[in-house]
């Protein structure tokens, strides 16, 4: 038997791939039972409204996302001397936020943030911690005002990756543009 803690996350993932796939017009509760391989009542009872399941999705993703470039900020602190360290680290983050559907579910419920202010709370802590590991990272090859950098620097790797996404462009680009901002931050 199913434990409730395993049907909610099943549920969830059920939720970022239909996104990902099909928008937020494309959950319904039938859907998402189908697609977690669980019943019709157990999606209600687990979350009471569409606006539950699609905050719960948002922060089950924060809290993934912040642990994982909390992870990589703390593997790779202190150690960035050069910028061909931070090459490397822009290389992961670029490899990690892929182009599949698990990867373009958040950009659709950050855009679904900006039309309900509780939604917004779980996306500023996911931006929050992208600019954690910017400043991190930035600070750690000298470059001054890291903190007031960073989400100058978040701002343009999500355009970037929006703009991969929507045009299955790979992520050259992203690594190009980090790498001036970053010896321009380091002229200064």
């Amino acid at each position: 038997m199913t434990r409730p803690a395993e049907t909610r996350q099943r549920i969830i993932a059920a939720v970022l791939r239909i996104i990902g796939d099909d928008g937020v017009a494309g959950v319904t509760n039938r859907r998402i039972a189908q697609e977690a391989g669980v019943s019709l009542g157990s999606v209600t009872y687990h979350f009471a409204t569409q606006q539950d399941l699609l905050r719960e999705s948002l922060r089950h993703f924060v809290t993934e996302e912040t642990k994982r470039f909390g992870d990589l900020a703390a593997r790779n602190d202190v150690k960035c001397d050069d910028l061909g360290q931070v090459v490397e680290i822009v290389g992961q983050v670029a490899e990690a936020t892929g182009t599949d559907s698990d990867r373009i579910a958040p950009y659709e419920l950050y855009l679904h943030a900006g039309r309900d202010p509780e939604l917004r709370a779980a996306a500023a802590e996911c931006f929050a911690a992208y600019d954690k590991l910017a400043e991190t990272v930035l600070a750690s090859i000298g470059v001054k005002d890291a903190d007031r950098v960073a989400s100058a620097v978040v701002g343009m790797v999500m355009g970037l990756k929006l703009r991969a996404l929507a045009t299955g462009s790979g992520t050259d680009d992203l690594v190009d543009g980090l790498l001036m901002i970053a010896k321009g931050a380091l002229k200064e």
